[in-house]
């Protein structure tokens, strides 16, 4: 049975869906790695795989919604419980179930198919040492449930593209309907470590997604925000529409620029939504600098 992406659906009130997309928690009855959520990116229905139920991360981005001061459930990635669990969640969408009762019950059913399974989760997914065994086992049970409008898609924050296990992980993705998301919220290093708070600098990040662009399509997914009060700069701003241009320049290919705002608890008090109208200017401006599709979700 194939997934069928274009199902019509009716009218939710707005307060109702922003709800839903506001609402991702990365747990789901007692799952301990994979969780539904309704995503306003996708434009649909997602399955988050979290291999990194340790919450650890090479990043630690102001504006992290995954609650550290919890302790994790569990630590390690068990793939026999993961592949049971994707399974599990998979048979439920397709027959309905899913939508049957609890917080997903409202959702309307333009919203229902089932658009990507992704890499997403407490941390980031290409940290896991059984990154590669994941992808593998997602892209078969993608093929056994004939999923054919379904993306694989790998959230990343692009620190470990290079890996060789990465790479080959990413061939996997490419022979299965997969995309790469790839973080930058930044054009210049001082914004970059005061924003991601990384471990590697962000000339290794730019050099690893134009790397990965030269071989397919990529999309990048940049979280601009107010700190302490303060929208992000101009110059910063024309910096990020910069490095864009520079990894086109390079040969890398942008399938298009998502630009959005912060819609859940940060890990800082200080960071704060973007205005709407702000969001819109600054994706006004990157279009005029950088030949590439925007879109906004504010």
């Amino acid at each position: 049975m194939a997934n069928d992406p274009s199902t019509p659906g009716s009218p939710l009130p707005a307060d109702r869906l922003d709800s839903l997309f506001a609402n991702h928690p990365r747990s789901w009855q007692q799952n301990l790695y994979v969780y539904p959520v309704i995503s306003r990116r996708s434009g649909g229905l997602s399955i988050g795989v979290n291999l990194n139920p340790d919450k650890a991360c090479n990043f630690n981005c102001v504006y992290c919604q995954v609650d550290r001061t919890v302790p994790p459930v569990v630590r390690k990635l068990d793939l026999e419980r993961l592949s049971l669990e994707l399974d599990t969640m998979v048979r439920l969408v397709l027959s309905g179930e899913l939508f049957a009762e609890g917080p997903l019950a409202c959702t309307p059913p333009s919203h229902r198919a089932l658009r990507d399974i992704a890499f997403s989760g407490d941390g980031e997914p290409t940290t896991s040492p059984r990154f590669l065994d994941a992808v593998r086992l997602t892209a078969e049970l993608r093929d056994r449930h004939g999923l054919d409008h379904t993306r694989l898609v790998l959230i990343t924050d692009a620190a470990y593209l290079d890996r060789p296990m990465v790479r080959e992980a990413l061939t996997v993705l490419d022979a299965n309907n997969g995309e790469i998301w790839a973080k930058l919220d930044a054009g210049t290093e001082t914004h970059f470590q005061l924003v991601n708070r990384p471990n590697v600098s962000l000339e290794k990040v730019i050099e690893n997604i134009t790397e990965a662009a030269r071989l397919r399509p990529i999309v990048i997914q940049s979280m601009w925000m107010n700190m302490n009060g303060q929208p992000p700069p101009h110059d910063e701003v024309d910096a990020f529409a910069a490095r864009l241009n520079q990894i086109i320049t390079h040969g890398g290919r942008l399938q298009m620029v998502q630009i959005y705002t912060i819609a859940r608890q940060t890990a800082e008090s200080y960071v704060t939504p973007l205005e709407d109208d702000h969001l819109r200017h600054l994706a006004d401006r990157v279009r005029a600098i950088v030949a590439v599709p925007v879109s906004i979700y504010s």
